[in-house]
């Protein structure tokens, strides 16, 4: 994330986290091969031990390119208060890639749900859900230093798609009907804001 990086112009708050209005507005584009998962992801403590106690049916969907030693499966944890428990637990990089991720650019955890009739992001950690978007310092903002990274998925001229409707079914699913109604509000009465010259929705 970037240094410059402040919570100060963040007014509202939804489901204990301050909404970074810069969603509503940042044009983002992404044709999907599994790219954002070359760098790993952090993982709530919580996350990371239910991934582990599932370990015997994630084997099964691992190629060669990955690795069946638990132990190269993840990083050291360390405290972080914008995860549940306090603590992430990063996955480490094998073969270029998240530990997770097959040669196919597909997510071994997902691929477990979906062959079990499962909601599709049934074992897969929040983080991963919701890039391009991300939590830090207690609000729900762009994953932008990530973004930069990436070839295939990032801001690029003349799209039209911000990353909030690229992110929907994402949001929808980490805040629920109720809270992700509250966040359609916001979104209208920001969007308003810009057309009547209030605020310019552009990053400072």
């Amino acid at each position: 994330m970037s240094e410059k990086f402040s919570t100060d112009s963040f007014t509202k708050e939804i489901k204990g986290l301050l909404i970074d209005p810069l969603i509503f507005t940042f044009p983002f584009n992404c044709r999907c091969n599994g790219e954002c998962c070359h760098y790993g992801v952090y993982t709530d403590l919580k996350e990371n031990q239910f991934i582990l106690s599932i370990k015997e049916k994630i084997f099964p969907l691992m190629d060669e390119t990955q690795s069946k030693e638990i132990k190269d499966w993840f990083e050291a944890p360390e405290e972080d208060e914008d995860f549940e428990s306090g603590v992430a637990v990063g996955t480490n990089v094998i073969n270029g890639k998240c530990t997770f991720l097959d040669k196919d650019g597909l997510c071994s955890l997902q691929k477990l749900a979906m062959q079990e009739g499962a909601y599709k992001w049934k074992y897969k950690p929040l983080y991963c859900i919701l890039f391009p978007l991300t939590i830090y310092e207690g609000s729900l903002t762009i994953d932008d230093e990530h973004i930069d990274r990436l070839k295939v998925c990032n801001k690029q001229g003349g799209v039209q798609t911000t990353i909030y409707e690229a992110c929907r079914e994402e949001l929808l699913h980490f805040f629920g009907e109720k809270d992700f109604a509250e966040l359609e509000d916001y979104r209208e009465h920001y969007l308003n804001k810009i057309m009547i010259g209030e605020v310019n929705g552009t990053k400072n």
